[in-house]
């Protein structure tokens, strides 16, 4: 009897279906992509409709010249590529190389990888939607269009090496206006009040604060005027006018989407976006559980619907009573919200495959960042299906009140709760709560004893930096990008030196900030936002197959060659930029340049080819060029004994002679940090790698310890902003 074949992209993969298919099937794997537009040129034939000119990747010609020889003679080719728009179009792909005429090809889809749903989706094999194809491929030609558009002009006017991209323009754009904002910014002080209370003849105080002046928020916006408020609040009698007591009930949130895991991976676990479905990837494919062999144990984790199959709320529902009580089961759940796109109504909310493999039992199998991200994901599944929190909360409200001119327009206010019933909150290693405020029992009318008046400063705060968390938010509210392209998005503009990551916030970089006011400035279709979100709009509906693809194309592209013609021509050349400065050059004596590159702006020197000597600058906010002078240190250049000193390239920090370019030497720089492997005498230097910047012992290669961070030193909160 004939086997059949499976492709899937993955090679994780191949051994969790084997042990569900059985021996009538060979199980392999493409890699992913083995067919696109070539890396030569834009490969899209613009005046023939758009048609693409497709080719192999020459890196995979073998995977695809084995994939044809494992395909002869078999009974069935199944394609198994993810369930997306992507995995669609490859298996498309896929069916156009490996399945001959007469051959028989099917697609099966599954969203996670059980037994279950294995044996469902290979009794229901379907053809290639090619709406779902068709959609990919008009994301994937606007995408070359624009950036083999788009790249030339910048390499002309700013420098070689850069790109620019339809849509992570845009979400750089959203960082450039956040640090303009920042930028922008100026504090305004103002003041808060609160009185230390104590009923009278008793030992117990607590702390109210000024809530209300004549009915309205209070204003006080200098020292002086709370310098006088607290003068008249001395003077007057605190009596409680007020008791509320009322039952607040906290509802579980839904169960994880893209966007919410990839924010709450990054508040809880300080995980990059791209780190979170690196992680999530492995967890969807399979990991080897001991004698249950490997085990998808999440499902697809690219889906933006809230959406649970029945089976899995039986589920959660049963181990909820069975672990906890039938109080602890959710009477009325959430109606899931559905997903962005009709077409991807199968999918589901990322959840763990199966609620009986619990964090704790599996933990062994694990690596640390698998169990933490698996943990996040099965503890709000199992949530979203308990019930909710309740809290009791207390609030008091005192009138400082004037008796002889009965005035009591002072009003002053405190709160606090008690947790009644844990619910879903039951499932947190910390339950969470409202701050809990010790109030003395009170009753209305009673005089309170003021022991002292809290007069306190405190001034306006600019708008917090995007963080991965903040950013994918955005870009879901804003409808830029879907669940799948979030990751790559932020992943490419730092890739590019466009941002840089510090502590977990994204500040731009001066060639992006350059990069983003020359395209608004240009281009100001392709980077508004609304005009992208529209953009998506229309592939989903080129995937329902309401809409054409060559049209959505068309549509697009006609204003925007009209704009790139006019951009060759109007743009500013920012490398023939050079402003005169008063600097001399210290190698032969002639004036320097202020000058700029892709990596920012420098002083050159105006003897350049003849003399290459350049120092770092930049222009400060009243327009004026200083020197950017290199960070001392006290390590000594081991060439010429000369102090070494920091200094920055596009990948970040590293030690350079401070004799350059007399002596050029250079190395990473040193954390001084000790490393943490045992017996090593190591310290961890910063290292940097196609995937990101890294710590590696300086003891390498007889030390291989890496880290992504420094250990034991959770990033800190974002640095405050300097004057």
């Amino acid at each position: 009897m004939k086997k059949s074949l499976v492709i899937v992209e993955s090679p994780a993969k191949c051994r969790t279906l084997l042990k569900f298919l059985g021996k009538g099937y060979d199980v392999t794997s493409s890699m992913g992509h083995l067919i696109d537009l070539p890396s030569s040129g834009m490969g899209v034939d613009i005046e023939n409709n758009f048609k693409p000119k497709y080719v192999v990747i020459p890196s995979r010609k073998k995977i695809l010249s084995d994939l044809k020889k494992k395909a002869k003679g078999k009974a069935v080719i199944y394609l198994a590529t993810d369930p997306d728009r992507e995995g669609e179009a490859i298996s498309w792909h896929l069916m156009r190389e490996l399945v001959a005429p007469g051959k028989k090809g099917m697609r099966v889809e599954f969203h996670e990888i059980t037994k279950s749903a294995i044996e469902a989706a290979f009794k229901s094999p379907r053809d290639i939607d090619i709406n779902k194809v068709n959609a990919q491929q008009a994301r994937r030609i606007l995408d070359r269009v624009v950036g083999y558009s788009l790249s030339p002009l910048l390499w002309e006017k700013v420098g070689r090496g850069l790109s620019a991209g339809r849509v992570q323009s845009v979400a750089l754009r959203l960082i450039v206006e956040r640090e303009d904002e920042i930028n922008a910014f100026k504090a305004k002080e103002y003041w808060e009040i609160e009185a230390e209370l104590a009923k009278l003849k008793s030992p117990s105080r607590f702390i109210a604060k000024l809530a209300q002046i004549e009915g309205k928020k209070p204003r006080i916006d200098s020292k002086e005027a709370a310098d006088e408020l607290v003068s008249i609040l001395e003077k007057r009698d605190f009596v409680v006018s007020g008791l509320k007591e009322q039952k607040k009930l906290r509802r579980p949130s839904a169960p994880y989407i893209t966007s919410t895991m990839q924010q709450e991976a990054f508040n809880k676990l300080r995980f990059s976006a791209s780190r979170t479905m690196r992680v999530a990837q492995q967890l969807y494919e399979g990991l080897d559980l001991g004698e249950e062999g490997s085990t998808g144990l999440i499902t697809y984790m690219r889906t933006d619907s809230t959406r649970v199959a029945k089976e899995a709320q039986a589920q959660a529902i049963g181990y909820i009573t069975k672990s906890f009580g039938k109080e602890y089961i959710c009477k009325n759940p959430p109606k899931p919200k559905a997903s962005k796109q009709k077409t991807q109504e199968a999918h589901e909310a990322i959840r763990p495959t199966s609620v009986y493999n619990s964090p704790d039992k599996i933990k062994k199998y694990l690596a640390p960042d698998q169990f933490k991200l698996y943990e996040l994901i099965w503890r709000r599944f199992l949530q979203s299906f308990m019930a909710q929190a309740a809290f009791k909360i207390k609030t008091v409200d005192i009138i400082a009140e004037d008796k002889a001119k009965k005035d009591k327009k002072y009003l002053f206010r405190v709160s606090g709760s008690e947790l009644a019933f844990d619910g879903f909150l039951r499932l947190n290693d910390n339950a969470e709560s409202d701050d809990k405020i010790n109030i003395p029992a009170l009753t209305v009318g009673e005089l309170l004893e003021l022991m002292k008046l809290l007069p306190s400063q405190h001034f306006t705060k600019p708008p917090a930096r995007f963080s991965d968390a903040s950013l994918v938010k955005e870009l879901e509210e804003k409808g830029i990008g879907r669940p799948s392209t979030y990751a790559p998005i932020i992943y490419t503009i730092v890739q590019r030196h466009y941002v840089e990551r510090r502590n977990g916030y994204y500040y731009p970089t001066e060639v992006g900030i350059v990069v983003t006011r020359l395209l608004v400035k240009h281009f100001p279709d392709i980077l508004n936002v609304s005009f992208t979100a529209g953009m998506e709009d229309e592939l989903d509906k080129v995937e329902e197959g309401v809409m054409e693809w060559p049209d959505v194309l068309k549509d697009f592209y006609e204003p925007f060659a009209k704009d790139l013609s006019q951009a060759h021509v109007k743009m500013e050349d920012m490398k023939q930029q050079k402003t005169p400065t008063d600097y001399k050059c210290d190698l032969c004596g002639k004036s320097m340049l202020f000058r700029w590159s892709r990596r920012g702006t420098f002083l050159g020197c105006s003897g350049f080819p003849k003399c290459k000597n350049s120092k770092p600058a930049k222009r400060t906010e009243d327009g004026k060029i200083e020197l950017i002078e290199a960070e001392g240190t006290d390590e000594i250049c081991d060439k010429c004994n000369k102090p070494m000193v920091v200094k920055y390239s596009r990948r970040g920090r590293f030690l350079s002679c401070s004799d350059y370019p007399t002596c050029k030497n250079a190395k990473p720089f040193s954390t001084k940090v000790a490393c943490p492997q045992p017996g090593c005498n190591g310290k961890l230097l910063e290292r940097y790698s196609t995937r990101g910047p890294f710590y590696g012992c300086s003891n390498y290669p007889d030390c291989r310890f890496t880290s992504r961070k420094l250990p034991e030193q959770a990033p800190p909160a974002e640095p405050p902003k300097k004057d």
